[in-house]
């Protein structure tokens, strides 16, 4: 009860059959997972859902701070969230619930919470929601990528001949994205290069963009495993970027053109236990990061590993501008221009485009993300022109004044690089590295766990002693 608002959470008389009740009221399907419990104060709840559910795990999400009793068939959940934990819902719920399709994931509400706590719970209901439709989309994306990601990791293992060996930096860094907001910022982002004083991280979808303005970045970053992806590094490859070789930060899922083992490349594992084993036995330096889903986020983790100062972004808009998509000019327009005729003209085919990507609903997905995300970021984040809304409290119209200039003058800072010893054979050592692991009791069920999603989501997997045979072929080898 809250004394405040003189409110019952559970009945007067007998609280656990009305929780009883109200569970054996649901229509739950076999196929549950996972119970999100929304404010279930003293936790009637819980007993009856693992009675009709045993194998299902059941988390709590608190608007307050209502302890569970401890009496004798009162049962706490697997796992409760409260206010002032210090860790946000969204990455609390991705501890602890693996990526799992909405079918799997079953949010349930104790709606006499909703009269005590209003608008925190209804905070918490949204939360949940969003959290669910993320983890189908990217249970979706895993289905549709998860085996050309598992393929790209052993083809890139052999790409790379030069490793960017980072050290920390005091230089301001501006991410450039991709969108259309991007064209406005541009010409700050130039002048301000221009005085040395600025680090550029350009996601591989502005590359094209960077080039046309002449402003060419200190690195390029690209996450994405799908064959369309290469298009955007090619720009790396010609003209100014080639000349300067301009390093490369790739995912080591991303998909990646040949001539990229020209440049000095910096891997980044997703954090998994197979992709460190590989990279560890294989001698090759790495950073860590976890697995975002877009390019945008993933910049946004770099930046913070690369430098102690202010980081800026420019072109995350997450939103079409008109008909407009990306900013100008884009590598994949160029597939628009082929198509051009007199019945579909360009015209035509950015506004189909830019509708699709509407109603896809991404943009709204990484959106939301930011916007529950930006709270755990550091105070030294900024907007710089026109970004998403949800950035708009951190919106500036220029740099901050009197940049700290690096040791050596305010000239753009050179990493050093390391070289490989013969990376011969590098995807088969590699995959005899997972083959070797899967043989030990203490790794086997964890390696299972996550390649598990990755190679057989949506398929049946085989059993434990043909799980490691399957890992040849699934890796082009």
């Amino acid at each position: 009860m809250n004394r405040e608002k003189s409110v019952s959470l559970h009945s007067r008389y007998n609280p656990q059959a009305e929780a009883d009740r109200y569970i054996n009221s649901l229509s739950l399907n076999e196929s549950i997972r996972f119970f999100i419990l929304i404010e279930p104060g003293l936790g009637y709840m819980a007993a009856p859902l693992k009675k009709r559910a045993p194998d299902a795990k059941i988390i709590a999400l608190h608007a307050g701070e209502v302890p569970f009793l401890s009496n004798e068939g009162i049962r706490a959940p697997d796992s409760e969230w409260r206010p002032g934990t210090g860790i946000p819902v969204q990455d609390f719920l991705d501890r602890e619930i693996p990526d799992s399709p909405a079918r799997e994931i079953r949010i349930i509400e104790w709606r006499p919470a909703l009269a005590v706590y209003g608008n925190s719970y209804l905070a918490l209901v949204e939360e949940a929601v969003e959290f669910v439709k993320r983890s189908d989309a990217n249970v979706r994306t895993l289905e549709a990528f998860g085996r050309k990601w598992f393929r790209n990791f052993f083809r890139n293992i052999g790409l790379i001949k030069r490793v960017l060996c980072p050290e920390p930096l005091s230089l301001p860094l501006v991410i450039t994205g991709a969108g259309p907001g991007l064209e406005k910022a541009l010409p700050l982002i130039m002048e301000e290069e221009r005085k040395g004083g600025l680090y550029v991280l350009s996601v591989s979808s502005s590359s094209e963009a960077l080039e046309a303005a002449d402003l060419i970045p200190a690195m390029v970053i690209s996450t994405d495993g799908g064959s369309w992806a290469k298009y955007h590094l090619y720009q790396c490859f010609r003209g100014n970027y080639a000349k300067r070789q301009v390093p490369l930060a790739a995912a080591l899922y991303a998909a990646l053109p040949s001539q990229s083992g020209n440049l000095p490349i910096l891997p980044i594992s997703d954090r998994s236990l197979w992709q460190s084993l590989v990279l560890k036995e294989l001698k090759i330096p790495f950073i860590a990061l976890p697995q975002r889903g877009t390019v945008s986020a993933a910049a946004l983790d770099l930046a913070f590993f690369l430098t102690s100062g202010d980081v800026y972004i420019a072109g995350i808009d997450l939103e079409n501008e008109d008909i407009r998509s990306h900013a100008r000019p884009y590598s994949l327009d160029r597939f628009m221009d082929d198509n051009v005729s007199r019945l579909s003209p360009f015209y035509s085919q950015a506004y189909t485009r830019s509708s699709l990507l509407k109603a896809g609903g991404s943009f709204g997905i990484y959106a939301s993300w930011f916007e529950k995300q930006l709270a755990s970021y550091p105070g030294r984040l900024h907007s710089l022109g026109r970004n998403n809304r949800v950035f708009k409290a951190l919106e500036t119209s220029s740099f901050a004044k009197g940049l700290p200039v690096e040791s050596g003058g305010r000239s753009r800072p050179l990493f050093k690089t390391l070289d490989l010893d013969s990376q011969d054979n590098a995807s088969l050592k590699a995959v005899a590295v997972l083959e070797k692991a899967l043989k030990d009791p203490l790794l086997s069920i964890k390696l299972r766990e996550e390649l598990e999603p990755l190679l057989f989501s949506g398929r049946p997997s085989p059993p434990p002693g043909e799980f490691a045979e399957s890992l040849r072929p699934l890796a082009g080898l």
